[in-house]
């Protein structure tokens, strides 16, 4: 059985100025939850019953696979903010300012604003150990093209409309003013050393009671 995460702050940390207790109360407590409840059901009398998230999300498929990616994307996502200000460490901005010509934020956040419907934006390394920024639609995560997430926004309407309506580019305006450099700068690190190692250790260690 998978398990809600914890926050990694108290849901009222960032004093309703960038999200409210109430948008925790939908997005964590109900959609996040529900990802997990429904993950749970469908994994029962399958083979990916016992088997670990990283597992599952990049081997199964259909409404398994939706519900285990929008688990990890949520789980990510709460940990690339952040109500502690930080800068990114120095090769993860020289390496931003090599990838994106010291535009980075303007690319971010118009690319997140222009992604139609729902998803995700990422920063991810490639490959070739390169960063990029993906769009993904619905449930779908770059580990699954082998792409290893270093940041994300999630961009559905629940993760914002409450505090924000449709004003989308606004939030996204306050995503980036609170992002945790800290987590993102050690996902970095360990993408370059690790791989998609770095990935499945993420995964795993969040959700120990499934190993």
């Amino acid at each position: 059985m998978f398990n809600l995460r914890k926050l990694p702050y108290d849901k009222s940390a960032f004093s309703g100025v960038f999200i409210s207790d109430k948008t925790f109360d939908y997005h964590y407590e109900k959609h996040h939850q529900t990802y997990i409840n429904n993950l749970n059901n469908l994994i029962k009398g399958t083979e990916f019953e016992n088997k670990s998230l990283y597992d599952i999300v990049l081997n199964s498929s259909g409404g398994i696979f939706n519900n285990a990616a929008q688990v990890y994307n949520h789980d990510f996502y709460w940990d690339c903010i952040s109500p502690n200000k930080a800068d990114p460490s120095k090769e993860l901005e020289s390496a931003l300012n090599e990838a994106f010509g010291g535009n980075f934020k303007e690319t971010f956040i118009n690319s997140a604003t222009t992604l139609f419907g729902s998803g995700w934006c990422w920063v991810v390394v490639d490959e070739n150990k390169k960063l990029k920024i993906v769009q993904t639609s619905n449930a779908a995560t770059p580990p699954i093209n082998k792409q290893i997430p270093i940041l994300v926004v999630d961009v559905w309407e629940h993760a914002y409309y409450i505090d924000y309506k449709n004003a989308r580019p606004k939030y996204l305006e306050e995503f980036y003013s609170n992002i945790n450099w800290d987590f993102v700068s050690t996902a970095y690190e360990w993408a370059l050393k690790e791989g998609m190692v770095s990935v499945k250790f993420y995964m795993n260690d969040i959700h120990k009671e499934q190993n």
